[in-house]
């Protein structure tokens, strides 16, 4: 097993991912006004979109080959029947489904730039028949009423490392309840604030910049907006894993919505 990385390391770790991401929001940025001229500035978001895409495409096989020492595969392995993957970004998660238990997957995905990622590794793992790409928030009702997704419909929701990248959490984790089915399944595998009171602090100094490039935010209390979202039979399961040092500490579960 690999050293863990010291408090002085695991503090400078952010700024690679901050000065690649700023790399790509320039190249997105001058892409856009070269094709576009002076109207692409007022455009933003496409811009941050584009740029947010490249930089999760760039980092995704880092992140799957992370994962892969972690619990996150025997996380994705527990989502079964009709389920909705949360945020699915450049598609890590595709590979690891047991499709023996998926009856179907809807990926909601608001950033349309990780689309056609998607689709290519749903070929590559010939699961085009059991997947579909949704570009939509999960806020989004009617559309996915539109696709058969509605109160109890349900049977899990996968989310890893999403709720630190939407616009409000509380919210989206409302949704999340209300839409699963009495004894649904809710895994995820998410970061949040460090217990550790040096490593917030370091947290808080990177937020700005990490947040504004890198797209997440890393001081939420996700526990609190999980917990508050509805009545969860196992609430007391969730797994918080000893990380002092890390910008990134997880939180993780396998919660069942209560039964009426």
């Amino acid at each position: 097993m690999a050293p863990k990385p010291s408090r002085l390391a695991s503090i400078l770790r952010p700024w690679g991912l901050i000065w690649l991401s700023i790399c790509l929001h320039w190249e997105a940025l001058t892409q856009a006004v070269r094709r576009d001229g002076l109207s692409a500035l007022g455009r933003p978001q496409q811009i941050r979109d584009v740029a947010s895409a490249r930089l999760l495409s760039i980092a995704s096989d880092g992140f799957i080959a992370y994962e892969d020492t972690t619990i996150v595969p025997s996380l994705v392995q527990a989502a079964g029947g009709i389920v909705l993957e949360l945020g699915p970004g450049p598609g890590n998660q595709i590979h690891r489904y047991d499709t023996s238990t998926v009856k179907y997957v809807y990926g909601i995905e608001p950033n349309p730039y990780f689309k056609d990622g998607i689709n290519s590794r749903l070929d590559k793992h010939d699961l085009r028949d059991k997947y579909k790409v949704i570009v939509c928030g999960v806020e989004d009702s009617d559309i996915l009423r539109a696709e058969g997704i509605t109160e109890g419909s349900l049977d899990a929701v996968l989310c890893i490392q999403v709720l630190c990248a939407v616009k409000d959490p509380k919210s989206v984790m409302k949704e999340v309840w209300k839409l699963l089915k009495p004894g649904g399944k809710f895994i995820f595998w998410e970061h949040g604030c460090s217990r550790d009171r040096l490593t917030n602090v370091a947290q808080a100094c990177w937020n700005p910049a990490w947040s504004t490039f890198v797209g997440c935010d890393l001081t939420r209390n996700v526990l609190v907006d999980i917990l508050s979202s509805g009545e969860w039979e196992n609430a007391h399961e969730i797994e918080e894993p000893e990380e002092p040092f890390s910008l990134l500490p997880r939180i993780q579960g396998v919660l069942v919505k209560k039964k009426c």
